[in-house]
C-alpha cells in the first residue's frame, strides 16, 4: 500500500507542476519540466517521451507518452517504474480552492520494481513531503506527515508487471497481468480497492475496503476488510490494520482444493494426504506484529474430514519460519498415512502388506525441512492406518529437517505406549525410536502390525530401532536396534501342544502356556533370538530362531518339554514355524526329537555297533583288542609290526 500512495503523490507533484505552466508553455515543454521538477523533489531521475496532451476543461489533466521513474542510486536493477503511458485529471474548482481532488490516475502496462537491499533499505522511499517515511518515527515520537487535501475519484492500473527483489533473503517475485482498480472520494474517508493479477495460470482477485486511508499514510490504525480469491479457494479478513506493518482481527480461509490453491499462487502443488488438508476451512483470530510474528488465537480448523482447535504462531525472519502451536482434535483420522503395498497399479492396501512385500515407493520427506516447529497435540482417538489408539497426547519438534515426536500418552491395544521417535532428513532419510509399551493386548497388535493371529496374551514391550532408506522396503530392511518382551497368561492359536507331545498330531487346537519372556538383536531388518523362555502347566519351552522384519518371513524352532512326572517321563519335540508371516509353516523337527529325547538310547546302540564291529575284525584278522583299548590304534599298531616283520626278512 505504501508505494501505491507514493506513485499517487508522484503524479500530484507532476499536476501541480504542470497546471501552473499549462497557460505559457506548449505541452511538451510541460512534460520536459514537469519531469525536471519531480526529479528534484523526489531525488529520482523521470523521464517523459511521446506526444504530451493537456487538457482544460471539465477536468484539467495531462496525459503523456512512455514515462519512467529511476530506481535508487543503490540499485542497479534497472528503472523503479515504467509505463508506456500515464494520465492525470483534477478538478480545477477544488484546484483553485487550494484542495486537490484527483478524478482520474491512469497507468497503462506499467513495469513496477520494487526492491529491498541486504541492509534493509527499500527502493520505494521517496521522502515526497505528505509521505511518512517508513520507520521515520520513534517509540517517543510516532512519525507524523503533513495532511494532504487529497481525494481520488479513481486510479487505475491496467496491464501491470510487478517484480519485488529481496536480497536479504535472496529471492526474487515477478506477478504479471496486474490490474488495479482504486476509489478514494473523501481524503478522511473510505477507500475501496479491485485489483487482480496471475502467479501463474489462474487469476488471484483481492477486493478491499479500507476505512480510513488517511490514517495509514500518517501511520496510524484503520479497519479494513478484505477478500483474496483464486481457483480453490478463498480467505477473508476484517480488522484492523496499520502499515507498520502491523494486523489485529478475525481470519478465515475456505479451501476446497488446498493443492489447486497454491498452484493459481504459482507455488508447488501440494501432494497432502488425505485427513491433512485436501480441502480445508481454516477460522481464527489473527495479529501480526512489525517484529514479523503471526498469531491464531481460537482457531477452529477442519482438515478433510479432522477436526482441530487451539493456537499457533507462525514466527518469520530466520533461516526457516518456526511454528509454535497447541492443538487439540477430536478423532483424528491419519489412515492415509499408512505404508502401502507394492500391489497391482491403481490400488492401494494400507498396513502390513503382508502378501505382496514392504512399497518400494520413495518417500518425500522435504516438508521436514520447511520450518522448525514445536507443535503439542492432544487426541481422543488417532487412526494411522495399520494402528488404532485411543487417548493420545505428544509433542513434536523439527529443527533443521529432523523432528522428534515426543509421546507423553499414547493408549491403545489395552495398554500405553511412552518414548520417542525420530525422522531425520538431514542427509537422506532416518528413521529411529526408543518406545516402551505396558500392558498390550498382543494378539491385536500383532495382528495390526504383522498379521500374526495365533498369539494372544497381554505383555509388556521395550523396543530400540534404527532404519535408514528412502522408502518404507528400504527402511524394513535396514533396521537395527534391540526388541524385549514379556507376557503373562496367553494361548497360542493353530496346535494343540499337549496333543502333539503325546501323540505328535499337529492338525489345529491351541496351546495354553502361563507366562512367556524373550529378548531379540536387530540387525539388517532381521530379529535373531535364543532365549525364549515359555512356562506351560505341564510343560516348558524355548525359542531360537530368527524373524525376518524386512522379507517378513520367519525361522523359528519352537522347543516344548513335557515335565517329568510320577507317571511320565520328559519328552522334548521341537516345532519349526518356517515361511512367510501370511501363512508359514508349523511342523514337528523329527531328527532334532530323536537327537532330544533319545540320546542314552542312540548311545547305547552306537557302543553295541561298535562291539560287534571289533568282533568281526579281531575274528578275520585275528588282532585282540586289549580291555579299554581302541580299535583303531589296535590295528595301527599290528599292521606296524607286521611290517617291521617283512622288512627284517629282506636282511635274512
Amino acid at each position: 500500500m505504501r508505494w501505491i500512495i507514493r506513485l499517487m503523490v508522484l503524479a500530484l507533484v507532476f499536476v501541480v507542476i504542470a497546471v501552473g505552466s499549462i497557460l505559457l508553455l506548449p505541452s511538451e515543454r510541460i512534460a520536459r519540466i514537469a519531469a525536471d521538477q519531480i526529479a528534484q523533489a523526489t531525488g529520482r531521475k523521470v523521464e517523459m517521451t511521446g506526444e504530451t496532451k493537456v487538457s482544460f476543461y471539465p477536468v484539467l489533466g495531462i496525459s503523456t507518452g512512455r514515462t519512467t521513474v529511476a530506481n535508487a542510486d543503490w540499485s542497479d536493477k534497472g528503472p523503479m517504474f515504467q509505463a508506456d503511458s500515464f494520465k492525470v485529471g483534477v478538478d480545477p474548482q477544488a484546484l483553485f480552492g487550494g484542495a486537490i481532488r484527483i478524478t482520474g490516475l491512469e497507468a497503462v502496462n506499467p513495469h513496477i520494481l520494487l526492491q529491498k537491499d541486504k541492509s534493509g533499505r527499500v527502493n520505494w522511499e521517496l521522502n515526497v513531503e505528505g509521505v511518512t517515511t517508513t520507520g521515520a518515527g520513534t517509540e517517543s515520537a510516532p512519525a507524523q506527515s503533513s495532511q494532504l487535501a487529497l481525494t481520488l475519484d479513481r486510479a487505475l492500473i491496467t496491464g501491470a508487471q510487478l517484480t519485488y527483489i529481496d536480497d536479504q533473503a535472496g529471492s526474487t517475485t515477478q506477478i504479471k497481468d496486474v490490474n488495479f482498480d482504486m476509489r478514494w472520494p473523501s481524503y478522511t474517508g473510505e477507500a475501496t480497492i479491485d485489483a487482480s493479477f496471475r502467479p501463474a495460470q489462474e487469476v488471484v482477485s483481492i477486493t478491499g475496503r479500507i476505512a480510513r486511508l488517511d490514517h495509514l499514510i500518517d501511520g496510524a490504525v484503520s479497519d479494513l476488510t478484505a477478500k483474496f480469491s483464486t481457483k480453490g479457494g478463498a480467505v477473508d479478513f476484517t480488522g484492523k490494520v496499520s502499515s507498520l506493518p502491523q494486523a489485529a482481527g478475525r481470519i478465515s480461509a475456505d479451501l476446497s482444493d488446498s493443492s489447486r490453491f497454491m498452484t493459481s499462487l504459482g507455488q508447488a502443488a501440494l501432494d497432502l494426504p488425505e485427513g491433512l488438508g485436501r480441502a480445508a476451512s481454516v477460522a481464527g483470530d489473527l495479529t501480526y506484529s512489525e517484529a514479523g510474528r503471526l498469531s491464531l488465537r481460537n482457531l477452529s480448523a477442519k482438515l478433510d474430514h479432522n477436526s482441530l482447535t487451539g493456537g499457533v504462531d507462525l514466527i518469520l525472519g530466520g533461516a526457516r519460519p518456526r511454528i509454535e502451536a497447541q492443538l487439540d482434535a477430536g478423532a483424528l483420522d491419519l489412515s492415509a498415512l499408512a505404508p502401502e503395498s507394492d500391489g497391482e497399479a491403481g490400488t492401494k492396501e494400507t498396513g502390513t502388506a503382508v502378501e505382496t512385500g514392504w512399497s518400494k515407493a520413495p518417500i518425500d520427506a522435504s516438508a521436514l525441512g520447511l520450518a522448525d516447529a514445536q507443535i503439542a497435540l492432544s487426541a481422543k482417538s488417532i487412526d494411522l492406518g495399520t494402528f488404532n489408539f485411543g487417548q493420545s497426547r505428544m509433542i513434536a519438534a523439527v529443527d533443521n529437517s529432523r523432528a522428534v515426536f515426543t509421546l507423553k500418552e499414547l493408549s491403545g491395544y489395552g495398554g500405553n505406549v511412552s518414548g520417542e521417535f525420530v525422522a531425520n532428513n538431514r542427509s537422506g532419510l532416518s528413521v529411529g525410536g526408543s518406545m516402551t509399551a505396558r500392558g498390550m493386548d498382543m494378539e491385536r497388535l500383532l495382528t495390526d502390525a504383522a498379521g500374526i493371529t495365533r498369539f494372544a496374551t497381554t505383555g509388556d514391550m521395550t523396543l530400540n530401532f534404527l532404519g535408514v532408506g528412502q522408502s518404507v522396503h528400504a527402511i524394513m530392511n535396514s533396521l537395527s536396534g534391540s526388541l524385549s518382551l514379556g507376557t503373562g497368561r496367553g494361548v497360542i492359536s493353530g496346535f494343540d501342544l499337549d496333543k502333539l507331545m503325546r501323540s505328535g498330531d499337529v492338525t489345529g487346537g491351541t496351546t495354553v502356556f502361563d507366562e512367556m519372556s524373550a529378548s531379540f538383536a536387530i540387525k539388517d531388518g532381521n530379529m535373531q533370538g535364543d532365549d525364549l523362555k515359555m512356562s506351560m502347566p505341564l510343560a516348558r519351552a524355548t525359542g531360537t530362531g530368527r524373524i525376518g522384519l524386512g522379507a517378513q518371513d520367519l525361522n523359528y524352532t519352537f522347543t516344548p518339554s513335557l515335565l517329568e512326572g510320577d507317571s511320565r517321563k520328559g519328552l522334548a519335540i521341537p516345532v519349526r514355524i518356517k515361511g512367510p508371516w501370511a501363512n508359514p509353516k508349523i511342523y514337528p523337527d523329527l531328527e532334532a526329537a530323536i537327537d532330544l529325547n533319545f540320546k542314552e538310547e542312540k548311545k547305547k546302540l552306537k557302543e553295541e555297533a561298535r562291539q560287534e564291529v571289533q568282533k568281526a575284525i579281531e575274528k578275520e584278522l585275528g588282532v585282540t583288542v586289549p580291555e579299554g583299548g581302541d580299535l583303531k590304534d589296535t590295528l595301527k599298531k599290528e599292521a606296524e609290526d607286521t611290517i617291521k616283520k617283512e622288512l627284517f626278512k629282506l636282511f635274512d
